[in-house]
């Protein structure tokens, strides 16, 4: 999931039925009788599971249907989802709230218009062997990650919280090595998203023992990934960034009630991955999109607010962010 491609570019293609003779009269939609409007959605990674509905939407023509043509482009050496998105490089892109906070305190100009995950399923993930419980057991282990501020605050934030010492724990940075290799090899527990990382484990028969950041803190429970675009395409543009979450919406509902089938479309569209991986992957990740949630996308301020005074509190933040500006739920479906 870590591997990036330098650019990959996947046109959503117009589907439209033909038959043999005669043509059936039908009714013309907006779709057929206007030209595409053509826009790009950048994702965070290669093709995975949490981008599904995204690729659903593409295969089942209802981004066409929306009377647009989506161009998905990976991120490359020319900037990051959130530089590319705010400077209108992209129109959309695949982000996450932690992203999209540090952005706002720095004043620059996006917003996240979806939760495509409910809840955060990220955590600690350890061998079982090494009888890792409790952050109590991080002392005199080695955690291998990827070398951000916020991975130190929260190591810190969970071991204060059972009374152990953070400097009995050694830090290092694993970077794009397998996160799962290296649990074999180098380090004792790192940090993973179990809809895939997790799966994966099960599938090579490594099993782990997983300490959830959603049970951390509560401010930890935070969005992640997010659909993300800038302030002035929802400005400008507000009816396109409507039918682009309409086409969106509908390709998780259908992830979320179909996931055997949503799988195969993602296989075919990530024809890297493994197979097997993907389908694993898609059963247990599949309720998580919505959970408890009344609507697929929802966001709520306090889960801004909070993850924001968290980050403040612990110096990771230049100042506080106006929550209400970092998301917004109006171009979700009514």
């Amino acid at each position: 999931m870590k591997k990036l491609l330098a650019l990959l570019t996947i046109p959503i293609l117009l589907l439209s039925g033909c038959g043999v003779g005669a043509p059936s009269p039908v009714t013309p939609t907006p779709a057929a009788t206007k030209p595409l409007t053509s826009v790009t959605l950048m994702l965070d990674w290669t093709p995975n599971t949490n981008h599904t509905g995204l690729f659903v939407a593409q295969e089942k023509g209802y981004f066409a249907k929306e009377g647009l043509e989506v161009k998905f482009v990976q991120p490359s050496s020319s900037g990051n989802v959130e530089q590319l998105v705010a400077a209108g490089k992209s129109d959309f892109g695949v982000s996450f709230q932690e992203q999209v906070t540090t952005a706002r305190a720095n004043d620059v100009p996006i917003l996240s218009i979806a939760a495509i995950i409910q809840h955060n399923t990220s955590g600690f993930a350890s061998p079982t062997s090494k009888n890792i419980l409790n952050a109590k057991d991080f002392e005199g282990k080695t955690y291998g990650g990827w070398g951000l501020p916020s991975e130190d605050a929260i190591l810190k934030a969970l071991m204060q919280k059972e009374k152990a010492d953070f400097s009995k724990i050694k830090m290092i940075n694993i970077g794009e090595a397998d996160q799962l290799t290296s649990l074999t090899k180098d380090i004792d527990l790192t940090w993973i998203f179990y809809g895939w990382t997790g799966k994966e484990a099960e599938l090579r028969k490594q099993p782990l023992n997983m300490i959830w950041l959603k049970d951390v803190d509560p401010a930890l429970d935070f969005y992640t990934p997010v659909l993300i675009t800038n302030e002035k395409m929802t400005q400008s543009q507000p009816e396109l960034v409507r039918h682009f979450m309409q086409a969106v919406s509908e390709g998780y509902q259908y992830a979320i009630k179909n996931p055997t089938e949503s799988a195969e479309i993602l296989i075919k569209n990530a024809p890297e991955a493994n197979p097997e991986l993907i389908r694993s992957s898609q059963t247990w990740l599949s309720p998580q999109y919505q959970a408890d949630a009344p609507q697929w996308g929802i966001q709520k301020n306090v889960v801004w607010e909070r993850y924001a005074k968290w980050l403040v509190e612990r110096n990771l933040l230049p100042k506080m962010i106006e929550p209400a500006k970092a998301y917004t739920n109006d171009f979700l479906p009514k």
